[in-house]
């Protein structure tokens, strides 16, 4: 049976269930296994004085033990997040946090607050959806994608404030915000002039570029350091899983067919699923493919150390050109410039 316990009083391997908003306190999660004391320090900085404990979900110290070595050898939150709690199910009217239309819609919090909520917001979205990628879910995730949108499209200040604050951690639905934010505002700057574009169906397929990870092995996506050729082979299954949930669940876009089926092809021709080449690569496969690279040279991975922008886009210019189109690229460089510009007016 739950029930109220001080925060003075938790312990390592206690069930948490937080009696507030998940943006009140610092964890992505309101429910979830304390593994450590740092959390429950956490908690206390966080001004709770009391949450709710499921002892019927809570851990003994064996397997709380050997839940913390899976733990240690990982080098993705995913994964973690993944053995604290089970896999659930969301109604689609729970799976948008409220914070974020709120927070797009309030003309008095400052750009970096608004883009701060939106981020967080934008992170807790991704995660339920991909805990629970139904077809009503996925529709109800677009019309959040949609709000997105409309502020990366309207509001310049706000934008330059979502790209300086994305996470560094690789973890799927991390990784998917990432790539959404910075597909969407290299898509504005390459289709500024033009209106024969679904900015808003564009925007749904960079975030959901990778849902087909959520119907491949997870042991595999979250595994750490290198995959073996098996497990890679069995990865870049991801492109055609994605295009057959979205087909499946009817929400399969042109937009989305082509962003999650090209965003892994290169220009001269080494990517994956269909080594297309040059022209055969759509705009949109192009874009999400910089912004997908980027993102991973960015994050903090166990067999590489993290990149600064500046470092990930020198590599990407002297060591992997040839993967990109030359004039995407050019736009996607601009785009750290003329945001970190609007981000100082």
């Amino acid at each position: 049976m739950k029930k109220e316990i001080a925060i003075k009083d938790l312990e390592v391997g206690m069930y948490v269930v937080l009696p507030v908003s998940w943006f009140k306190h610092p964890f992505l999660k309101n429910e979830f296994v304390i593994n450590s004391e740092k959390q429950i320090n956490q908690l206390a900085e966080s001004g709770l004085r009391e949450v709710i404990i499921d002892p019927s979900r809570s851990l003994q110290v064996s397997a709380l033990e050997t839940k913390q070595t899976i733990f240690d050898n990982s080098d993705t939150l995913a994964a973690r997040d993944a053995l604290r709690t089970p896999p659930k199910t969301w109604e689609p009217d729970k799976l948008i946090p409220a914070d974020l239309k709120e927070a797009i819609r309030d003309n008095k919090l400052s750009p970096e607050k608004k883009s701060q909520i939106v981020y967080r917001s934008s992170l807790v979205l991704m995660d339920r959806l991909f805990e629970d990628p139904k077809a009503e879910n996925i529709r109800e995730a677009k019309k959040g994608i949609s709000d997105i949108v409309d502020l990366i499209l309207g509001d310049a200040v706000t934008s330059a404030y979502l790209l300086r604050i994305t996470s560094y951690d690789y973890y799927t639905y991390t990784h998917s915000v990432n790539v959404g934010v910075l597909g969407v505002l290299l898509a504005k700057e390459m289709f500024r002039t033009s209106s024969s574009h679904d900015i808003h169906e564009l925007g749904a397929g960079f975030f959901l570029h990778d849902i087909g990870k959520v119907l491949v092995d997870q042991t595999i996506i979250n595994k750490a350091g290198l995959l073996t050729k098996g497990e890679m082979d069995i990865i870049r299954t991801h492109p055609d899983q994605g295009y057959s949930l979205l087909h499946k669940t009817h929400q399969l876009s042109d937009e989305c067919n082509v962003v999650v089926m090209q965003h892994h092809e290169r220009e001269d021709g080494s990517g994956y699923p269909h080594r297309l080449t040059g022209e055969d690569i759509h705009i949109y496969g192009r874009i999400c493919c910089i912004a997908d690279v980027f993102d991973a040279l960015t994050s903090k991975r166990s067999y590489h150390e993290q990149l600064s922008t500046f470092d990930a886009l020198k590599i990407m210019k002297k060591e992997m050109l040839n993967h990109f189109s030359a004039r995407v690229f050019e736009r996607f460089v601009l785009l750290f410039t003329d945001n970190a510009n609007a981000g100082r007016n």
